[in-house]
C-alpha cells in the first residue's frame, strides 16, 4: 500500500505543530496496524512498518514458531519459519508479511480517527511542555472572542479564557487587541482551558517590575513583597544590593518615567514604591507611607501583630480610602495591623501595658520615643501606674501595722509577725538584720520591745 506524500506531510505537521516527524511515524503504524487488526477480526498479532521516504507500508503477521500448527493465523511451522529466517527454533517468533484485502474505506477512517487523536494528544503534550516554562511570566496574547464579561484569547498554539475576575476592574478590550497577561498555571487534565492567564494577579505586577527595569532583571535590585489591589492601588517593595543604586528612585524612572509605564499598563492603578527594610518595625512604617507613623509597637511576635500608633491627622491616610491603604500594608508585611491615634492610647494606654513593655522600652532608646509627645506620654503613664502601686502597698501596710498594735503586748513569735505583715519569715529575718536587729532563728520569740522597733525602724 501506498501513501502519497507522507513525508512532505510529516515535514509539514512537524513545522506547523511542533511534532516530530518519527512520533508521526510511529503513531501511523500503531494506528493502521490496529485498524487492519479489528478488520480482519482472527486474533492475529499484526505490526506495520512504513517507508516514509517512498510512502509505503508492509503489514506483518507475527507467528511463533511450533512444530504442530493449532492456529494458522499466530503459529508457523519450522521448516516455513526457516524459509523467513534461517536461524528460527521453536518458541520463536517471526514476521510473516501479508497484504491485507478490503482495507478500504472503513479501515482507513478508523486510522485517521486513531492518528487525529494521537496527534491532538502530541500537540497538547507538546504546548503544555511550552507553556510549563513560562508559568510566572508575562506572555502576549490576541483577543479572538469576547463572550459576555470573558475573553477568548489566542497565545499562539493555544488558547486561553481571561475571566471576569482575572481581568483589572473596569478595562475593556476589543476583537484582535494583543494585550499582555499573566501565565498563572497550566493544567494537562484541563481540556477547555489549559493554560490559565491572569491580568489581576500580583505577579503580573512583579513580572512587568523585572520586564520594564533592567536593574532588576540584572539582579541589582529585588523586588522583595508586591500587594495589589487590581484597578485601585498597587505597593511594591524593592531592596537594593548596589549601596551607590537607589532601589525606589531607580524603580521610578527619571521624570516618573519607567513608573509611568508600567500604570499605563495596568490600566492607571496607583502603584506606591517603597523600601524594604529588615527591621520589621521600620518596614511597616514604610509600608503605610505617605502617612507619618509616630510608632510601631510589636505586641504578638509569633503571630505577627503589632499596633501602629499616628497623629489624628494622619489617621485617615494610614488607613486608607474603604481601608486600602491598611490592607495593602498588612498583605505586603505579612503582618496583622491595628492602627490608632496618639489620642486613644493616651486615653487607654492600660489596654496595651501589659503586652507592650517590652516594646514601649525598645521604643524609647531604639527610636527617641522620649522625645515625642508620645513618648512622654508613655513615660507619664508609666510613672504614675508605678507611683499609684507603690500608695496602694503603703496603705495596706499601714493596716496591717494598726491590726499588729492591737495585739496584747506579750511576747511574739517571728512567724507570727510576719504571717501579720504578709510577708515571709525569711524576708521579714533579713530586712530586720538589714536595720541591725539580729533574729537568731524563724523559731525565735520576739519581746513586746523587739517588736515595736521591727515596726517602726523595718515597715515604717
Amino acid at each position: 500500500m501506498i501513501i502519497e506524500n507522507l513525508d512532505q506531510v510529516a515535514n509539514q505537521i512537524e513545522n506547523e505543530r511542533g511534532i516530530e516527524k518519527q512520533f508521526l511515524y510511529d503513531a501511523l503504524e500503531q494506528a493502521l496496524a490496529s485498524a487492519c487488526r479489528k478488520h480482519i477480526g482472527d486474533g492475529s498479532q499484526l505490526e506495520c512498518k512504513l517507508n516514509p521516504s517512498a510512502g509505503t507500508m508492509q503489514f506483518y503477521r507475527v507467528k511463533e514458531v511450533v512444530d504442530d500448527i493449532f492456529s494458522d493465523s499466530t503459529e508457523i511451522l519450522v521448516k516455513d519459519a526457516k524459509e523467513i529466517d534461517k536461524t528460527a527454533e521453536i518458541g520463536d517468533e517471526v514476521h510473516v508479511e501479508f497484504m491485507p484485502t478490503d482495507f478500504g474505506r472503513i479501515a482507513a477512517q478508523i486510522a485517521k480517527q486513531v492518528i487525529t487523536q494521537r496527534l491532538r494528544e502530541a500537540e497538547r503534550d507538546s504546548v503544555f511542555d511550552e507553556f510549563q516554562s513560562k508559568v510566572g511570566h508575562v506572555v502576549n496574547g490576541t483577543i479572538q472572542q469576547i463572550e459576555n464579561r470573558s475573553y477568548l484569547i489566542n497565545l499562539g498554539r493555544t488558547e486561553s479564557i481571561l475571566g471576569y475576575h482575572d481581568q483589572i476592574p473596569g478595562e475593556k478590550f476589543e476583537l484582535n487587541e494583543i494585550i499582555r497577561v499573566y501565565v498563572t498555571n497550566v493544567d494537562r487534565n484541563n481540556k477547555r482551558n489549559m493554560v490559565s492567564v491572569s491580568r489581576s494577579h500580583s505577579g503580573l505586577l512583579r513580572a512587568l517590575f523585572e520586564s520594564e527595569i533592567p536593574e532588576i532583571a540584572d539582579g541589582i535590585i529585588d523586588v522583595m513583597s508586591v500587594a495589589r489591589e487590581p484597578g485601585i492601588r498597587a505597593k511594591v517593595a524593592v531592596k537594593t544590593n548596589n549601596p551607590s543604586i537607589g532601589a525606589v528612585g531607580t524603580c521610578v524612572g527619571q521624570m516618573g518615567g519607567r513608573i509611568q509605564t508600567i500604570i499605563k499598563e495596568l490600566g492607571n492603578e496607583k502603584i506606591d514604591v517603597l523600601e524594604w527594610h529588615e527591621d520589621i518595625k521600620v518596614f511597616i512604617a514604610n509600608s503605610l507611607k505617605p502617612a507619618e507613623i509616630a510608632s510601631v509597637l510589636i505586641t504578638d511576635q509569633e503571630n505577627k501583630q503589632a499596633t501602629v500608633v499616628v497623629a489624628k491627622d494622619q489617621l485617615s491616610l494610614a488607613i486608607g480610602k474603604a481601608g486600602v491603604n491598611v490592607r495593602l500594608s498588612v498583605n505586603l508585611t505579612g503582618w496583622k495591623l491595628n492602627v490608632i491615634s496618639e489620642e486613644e492610647y493616651t486615653q487607654d494606654p492600660s489596654a496595651f501595658k501589659e503586652s507592650l513593655t517590652e516594646a514601649i522600652s525598645k521604643d524609647v532608646s531604639d527610636n527617641n520615643l522620649q522625645d515625642s509627645k508620645l513618648g512622654q506620654a508613655i513615660s507619664n503613664e508609666i510613672n504614675i501606674e508605678k507611683q499609684k502601686q507603690l500608695e496602694e502597698t503603703k496603705e495596706k501596710l499601714k493596716e496591717k501595722l494598726k491590726s499588729i498594735s492591737k495585739q496584747d503586748e506579750n511576747d511574739m513569735k517571728v512567724s507570727v509577725l510576719a504571717k501579720l505583715l504578709n510577708v515571709k519569715t525569711a524576708d521579714l529575718i533579713e530586712k530586720a538584720k538589714e536595720k541591725g536587729i539580729e533574729i537568731k532563728s524563724n523559731r525565735s520569740v520576739l519581746t513586746p520591745e523587739q517588736v515595736k522597733t521591727i515596726k517602726e525602724k523595718v515597715f515604717i
